[in-house]
């Protein structure tokens, strides 16, 4: 059984993390399988928006401390940063992706979990999803990027005192401090998610990578750098088929047919 299994809908690519015996841990091929998957779908036209879930009651508990263990013994710095490089490399493939990325949140998403969860531009949970910073729980730090992506969500203090005490939070707080966009039912998730993702798989998709590239660089730049980059960008969105075909799709009250173009 593969640890990551992959389905398209609808223009529509869902990975899910597929290790429900080990609440969907992480292992090195299911972060390989990751990866690929993103760059393989950031480079294909038919897919235009990308779902991230878990299988079973699960989003993802972490590193597989146990397989670790079994594994390297006590591991050798070297070893540890060749553990980490797995997931650094998945971070910064998906700092990569252009397109929509949206994490269903199923589930518990702990330490390395929910730092996965943190690299998603959008976080739907379910009503029984969980997060946790976990690591100083075990004795470690974030290694996923988490001491970075939570304090942009939730603010450096909120972000501090999930980190130091590695406490859960449940998908109602978690709606409450920003760290999620949506609370949906369980058995609701999957299908309110993907009917948003196709909804975003309709829509044209240079404009919407152009307003993702421009808002994550306008989150570490001066206003007047923002603007003079949308100013280039948005000649040649103006240039654009689906440019075109939005204003007469308006005219003619109609709704817009998106090619890409």
């Amino acid at each position: 059984m593969a640890d990551l299994e992959l389905g398209t809908h609808d223009g529509v690519m869902v990975a899910t993390l597929n290790r429900p015996d080990k609440k969907n841990a992480t292992s090195k091929e299911m972060l390989e399988a990751l990866r690929t998957a993103l760059e393989q779908a950031n480079d294909d036209e038919t897919i235009r928006c990308f779902v991230l879930t878990g299988a079973g009651n699960a989003f993802c508990s972490g590193g597989d401390l146990g397989r670790r263990s079994k594994e390297m013994g006590d591991p050798t710095p070297l070893e540890r940063k060749n553990q980490l490089a797995h997931t650094q490399r998945l971070a910064l493939a998906i700092e990569q992706f252009e397109k929509p990325l949206i994490a269903a949140v199923n589930g518990p998403a702990v330490g390395a979990g929910m730092d996965l969860s943190l690299m998603c531009d959008i976080r739907f949970a379910a009503a029984s999803a969980r997060f946790s910073e976990g690591y100083i729980k075990v004795g470690l730090i974030p290694g996923n990027g988490g001491c970075w992506f939570l304090p942009r969500l939730v603010g450096a203090a909120r972000a501090l005192e999930l980190l130091w005490t590695g406490d859960h939070v449940d998908a109602q707080e978690a709606l409450r401090i920003g760290l999620v966009s949506r609370v949906i039912a369980d058995d609701q998730l999957m299908p309110e998610t993907l009917a948003f993702a196709k909804r975003l798989a309709e829509g044209p998709p240079l404009q919407q990578r152009d307003i993702k590239k421009l808002m994550y660089q306008g989150l570490r730049t001066d206003l007047r750098t923002s603007l003079e980059a949308v100013t280039t960008h948005m000649a040649v969105v103006q240039s654009t088929a689906d440019y075109k075909e939005a204003i007469q799709a308006f005219k003619e009250k109609r709704k817009a047919v998106f090619t890409g173009r």
